[in-house]
This record gives C-alpha cells, sequence and structure tokens, in this order.
C-alpha cells in the first residue's frame, strides 16, 4: 500500500468514527431538559455512558430509560452534602458537562440582593463546587486512560456582550467563562476545559422566560429573539449538543480554553 492509498484509509476511517466517545463517562449537570437533554442524548448516541444529573430526578430517570447507557443521578448542584453523595456513586468520570443553571431579568437598580446571591449560587458557585468535587476522578481518567478528562461549560454570549436587562445574568456567565480559562491554563496537561457559549436557544428555559415576564406581548418578543440573531431564528438544542460532542472528542485535543460561540452570527454582528 503506498503512501496515498494509506493517507485515504486512514481519512476514511476517521471519518466513519469521527467525534466518537466510546467507552468514555460523562456526567451532564441538569440533564434532564432542555441544552442538558439533548446533550444527554448526542453524548450517548457518540458511544459515551452518561450519568443524568438533575434535582428533579423523576424527569432525569424517565430521560435514561429513553437512551439507554445512561442513569439518573439526583443532585442539586448548590448542596455540597449532595454533589458529595452523587461523586461517592461513580467509579470513572472522564467527561464533566456543566450546564445547570437559571437566569433572571431585570437592571442592577432592579436586581435585589437576595436575587444576586441565588444567580451566584446556581450559575457560578455551583460550577466550582461541582467542579472541584469531580476532579479526582477526572485526573484519574487521565491517569489511566489514553485522553486527558474534558470539562465542557455551558457558558453564554451573555458572558462575552452586554444585555439590557441582563445584569445579573450576565455577571454569572462571564465569571463562568474566567474560570473555563483559568481552569484551561492550571491544569493543561491533565484537563481540557472549554466552554460554550449559546445565543438564545429554543428550550423550556426560553419558553419559561416569556411566560414569565412577556406574558401579555409573548410573539411580540419571540419575534425580537430571533431578530437579534442575525440567521433569524433561535438555536436548536441539538445544535448545542453537537458542539459539547466535538469538544469531549479526541478530535479537539488541541481545544483548551476555548469559549466557543454558537449564537447564528449574534456577537459578530
Amino acid at each position: 500500500m503506498n503512501e496515498q492509498e494509506l493517507l485515504t484509509r486512514v481519512t476514511s476511517t476517521r471519518k466513519d468514527h469521527a467525534f466518537r466517545l466510546d467507552g468514555r463517562h460523562a456526567l451532564v449537570t441538569g440533564g434532564a431538559s432542555g441544552i442538558g437533554e439533548a446533550t444527554v442524548k448526542e453524548l450517548v448516541r457518540a458511544g459515551a455512558f452518561v450519568w443524568i444529573a438533575d434535582i428533579n430526578v423523576t424527569a432525569a430517570e424517565a430521560l435514561a430509560n429513553e437512551v439507554g447507557s445512561a442513569h439518573a443521578l439526583h443532585m442539586d448542584v448548590t448542596s455540597r452534602e449532595s454533589i458529595a453523595a452523587a461523586v461517592a456513586r461513580l467509579e470513572r468520570l472522564d467527561i464533566l458537562v456543566n450546564n445547570a443553571g437559571i437566569g433572571h431579568v431585570g437592571s442592577i437598580e432592579m436586581t435585589e440582593p437576595e436575587d444576586f446571591d441565588r444567580l451566584f449560587n446556581v450559575n457560578v458557585r455551583s460550577v466550582y463546587l461541582v467542579t472541584r468535587a469531580f476532579l479526582p476522578l477526572l485526573f484519574a481518567a487521565a491517569e489511566h486512560h489514553e485522553a486527558v478528562g474534558a470539562i465542557v461549560n455551558i457558558g453564554s454570549v451573555s458572558g462575552m456582550v452586554g444585555i439590557r436587562q441582563r445584569f445579573a445574568y450576565c455577571m454569572t456567565k462571564g465569571a463562568v467563562l474566567s474560570m473555563t480559562r483559568q481552569l484551561a491554563v492550571e491544569y493543561p496537561k491533565t484537563l481540557r476545559v472549554n466552554a460554550v457559549c449559546p445565543g438564545t436557544v429554543q428550550t423550556p428555559f426560553v419558553e419559561g422566560y416569556l411566560e414569565k415576564f412577556h406574558a401579555h406581548n409573548k410573539e411580540e418578543m419571540r419575534a425580537e429573539l430571533r431578530a437579534r440573531q442575525p440567521v433569524g431564528r433561535l438555536g436548536r438544542p441539538e445544535e448545542v449538543a453537537s458542539l459539547v460532542r466535538y469538544l469531549a472528542s479526541d478530535e479537539a485535543a488541541f481545544v483548551n480554553g476555548a469559549c466557543a460561540t454558537i449564537d447564528g452570527g449574534w456577537t459578530a454582528a
């Protein structure tokens, strides 16, 4: 076999097995709905075994039964005790997806201290607590398996640009991106840490926001959400999940500390 034939064969094999995660063990926080649910399905499709960590364990169990190669795991990401109990159930972890989060609408004047504290606890402190608790398992993955451990944090374009009436939310997502970059340079040989920064995605999260804050003009607001993304539509959870899969895969071995936008051109405009 000559060099060109060998190259063709290798390239073909890589295409057939691109972004595979066979034999890997993953955990997705907030994995029972929205982007988390889509990510669970995508990682399973790629060959991974997935722990679906969610405070809504009933929904997590239903999803696990649907996709196979997955187990539900009750976890309150704001509780050290709950996280510790979850860690105790795992023997191996190769991929951690920090997806759990909440939103808030309001300027700094409209953001009460209790709102600020709640956003910080769920969107920032939880990423710190969960990541710190699972680090030993992720380090072990790097020691005993071919690929280093991978962390993918679900950030937001809100952490990259200012958005009106999103004071606390922008602050928390900016902190997640800073955490991502710091971890990437702290552990470059044993972890790959990246963030996905979606624009507005069609999820129960967005529907809940519309229902709570724009029940009287929901369709008008939905049109505004579409319009601020140059492609003229909302993103799909599956599109975000595909990027998570790539960042967790061996094909992304040289990607570390990246904050990858997937926003229909929003931050490019």
